[in-house]
């Protein structure tokens, strides 16, 4: 089983890496998934988000969880073959987490190299967590 931090990772590549580990049989868990950064300007991230969430537009959504953790899982799945058995099978090896759960603090995180904000080239992002509470989360 590994155990990666999310804290100020990329969120599409590191779903990518993390879809390719499950789909290879690895047991993954994914702590601090409010910390997870999605890159570009606030506002049109947000604003690309909440229209699926209007009642009446073309879109019949909402097709996005307003929890951060389920938000990472979702982006997850859908690098996955979801619609394969395969797919099903390898969705249950993965858990996340928003913080550190008590069994995790004392294992050792995995980063990965290139999922690193640093390595995104701007400084438009913003956190999971912000963007669901624009959802409406209330956590």
């Amino acid at each position: 089983m590994q155990v990666i931090d999310g804290k100020d990772m990329i969120l599409g590549r590191m779903a990518t890496t993390v879809a390719k580990k499950i789909l290879g049989g690895e047991e993954v868990v994914i702590v601090n998934a409010e910390s997870v950064i999605l890159s570009g300007k606030k506002q049109m991230v947000i604003k690309k988000y909440q229209k699926e969430y209007k009642a009446g537009s073309k879109y019949n959504g909402p097709f996005w969880p307003k929890r951060p953790d389920l938000f990472v899982k979702r982006s997850i799945r859908g690098m996955i073959p979801w619609n394969k058995m395969t797919g099903r099978n390898a969705f249950k090896r993965l858990k996340v987490y928003m913080g550190v759960p008590e069994e995790y603090q004392s294992t050792q995180m995995m980063l990965i190299e290139n999922a690193k904000a640093m390595n995104l080239g701007t400084l438009n992002r913003v956190k999971v967590g912000v963007l669901c509470k624009q959802l409406g989360w209330s956590g």
